[in-house]
């Protein structure tokens, strides 16, 4: 039968089916055993004094905000600073004045590998809001607030309130039980939080006491302050563990060949790759044997 049709030869048709086999095996085993690693960083922070206050002035019908903070640190860092001072325009004629006074005001923060932990401590310190220049918001002997985050292990946060606390003039005792309000006839009220921690399966945090402001001393240009005043805060999250999970082998069909087997037939290790060409060879030549046979018919 004639045709424009163009076949390839048998023999030719078995070799290149047997080339495209062998080059196979090896690429198909080029990824097995391979692991894949997800490395996480971890994270911690520390802040000694942080403020988030609304000022009301006299002369004026809007609110002047103050944020800020003293010693905030994100890893690996460290801080320590006894004094922290603030400017607020049309408050105390302009002139700079004290937020924090401490004899120790330190915030440190540090990660490895394994291991993120905040850490924080005050002592002997004195806050102050606009407006009150001669009576300190509060007043104490010293508070710490540390978050410790391990890889592998549940993370921790603690704080300790150390010595007498004084809010507005006045000595009051705080309690985790719950928030303790100081009211000031004439000056304003001031709501405190004792020792709030937090954790979950990865992050911890802990805030040694939060204010929560309302005064009003209509001095100094100052007719209102409200907000927030958060005092030893620390937080962590843990780092993640490199995890490899391996890819499954690839074998040759027919299952593996052991060193002993090759060794026993004289093989070498391309043996399963010919193995797997000779059975290529015999279908390719088997179908090149069929078409020549059609051909003929």
């Amino acid at each position: 039968m004639n045709g424009n049709h163009f076949r390839m030869p048998a023999r030719r048709l078995a070799t290149v089916a047997a080339a495209t086999a062998l080059a196979a095996g090896p690429a198909a085993l080029a990824g097995a055993g391979t692991a894949h690693a997800t490395d996480g960083q971890g994270r911690a922070s520390a802040v000694v004094l942080r403020t988030g206050l609304d000022v009301s002035l006299l002369n004026k019908t809007v609110n002047v905000p103050l944020a800020v903070s003293l010693n905030e640190v994100q890893a690996p860092q460290s801080a320590e600073k006894t004094a922290l001072t603030a400017e607020l325009d049309g408050v105390n004629g302009g002139q700079p004045f004290s937020v924090l006074a401490a004899e120790v005001a330190s915030a440190k923060a540090t990660v490895t590998d394994a291991r993120a932990e905040g850490h924080t401590n005050l002592a002997h310190a004195k806050v102050h809001v606009p407006g009150l220049p001669l009576l300190s918001l509060i007043e104490l002997e010293g508070v710490t607030s540390k978050a410790t985050c391990e890889s592998g292990k549940a993370p921790a946060a603690s704080s300790n309130l150390l010595g007498a606390v004084t809010v507005l003039g006045k000595k009051v005792t705080v309690t985790t039980g719950g928030p303790t309000d100081v009211q000031v006839p004439g000056v304003g009220e001031v709501r405190l939080d004792l020792s709030k921690t937090e954790t979950t399966s990865r992050t911890a945090a802990a805030t040694a006491l939060e204010l929560t402001v309302s005064v009003n001393p209509l001095k100094l240009n100052v007719a209102e302050v409200t907000g927030t005043v958060t005092l030893a805060r620390a937080t962590c999250e843990a780092p993640v563990a490199a995890s490899a999970e391996p890819a499954p082998a690839v074998e040759p069909q027919g299952g593996p060949v052991g060193e002993a087997g090759l060794a026993e037939t004289g093989g070498s290790s391309l043996t399963p790759y010919l193995a797997g060409g000779a059975a290529v060879l015999l279908v390719a030549g088997g179908g090149a044997v069929a078409l020549a046979r059609r051909g003929r018919a």
